[in-house]
């Protein structure tokens, strides 16, 4: 068992390892779950029913011109895309105008992390001002200890501590706080 402890196989290390190839398979298994649901949602039309797609599409594009003016935005001409990529063979109807209005899961995640960079950043900000507040205290600290000091460890001729140097320097304290 010395031996054991010294190479540091013990059983917590093969227990790690273990934890370690069970996560992965579970990983894996998610995987290929998730390609198996992406291909259930990326099959094309077939072809003798394409123009009825094409047609659906044209009709929402025109739908959706009238109330803007006829103005095709990039975000519309985006959104016709996606249209043309959903459609599928369930008896589900064509993406409703409505869920045009949403925004799309990419677009959260921008806007999120934008949020907590931005968040970040100020944090940080905040954290250096204290720093730098705190820096300046003490630097201004120990040059008042510094000259007090200096002050009260002064010495006569004779080796004797200077009590009228103390006594000046009191008076100034109890002058300052008053």
């Amino acid at each position: 068992s010395l031996s054991r402890m010294l190479s540091g196989r013990g059983f917590a290390f093969r227990r790690k390892q273990k934890i370690e190839r069970q996560y992965r398979r579970l990983l894996k298994k998610r995987r290929q779950v998730h390609s198996q649901q992406d291909n259930q949602f990326t099959d094309t039309y077939p072809e003798h029913l394409k123009h009825l797609y094409l047609a659906e599409e044209e009709k929402l594009k025109k739908r959706r011109r009238t109330p803007n003016d006829s103005v095709p935005s990039e975000e519309k001409l985006n959104t016709a895309a996606d249209v043309s990529r959903t459609c599928t063979f369930s008896s589900r109807p064509v993406v409703t105008q409505e869920k045009f209005k949403n925004k799309t899961s990419n677009q959260k995640a921008k806007e999120e992390y934008e949020k907590i960079k931005a968040e970040r950043a100020r944090k940080k900000e905040e954290a250096e001002k204290r720093k730098q507040q705190r820096e300046e205290a003490q630097r201004l600290y120990k040059k008042k200890k510094m000259e007090a000091y200096k002050i009260l460890s002064k010495k006569t001729k004779k080796g004797q501590p200077n009590l009228n140097l103390q006594v000046e320097f009191l008076l100034q304290k109890i002058q300052q706080n008053t």
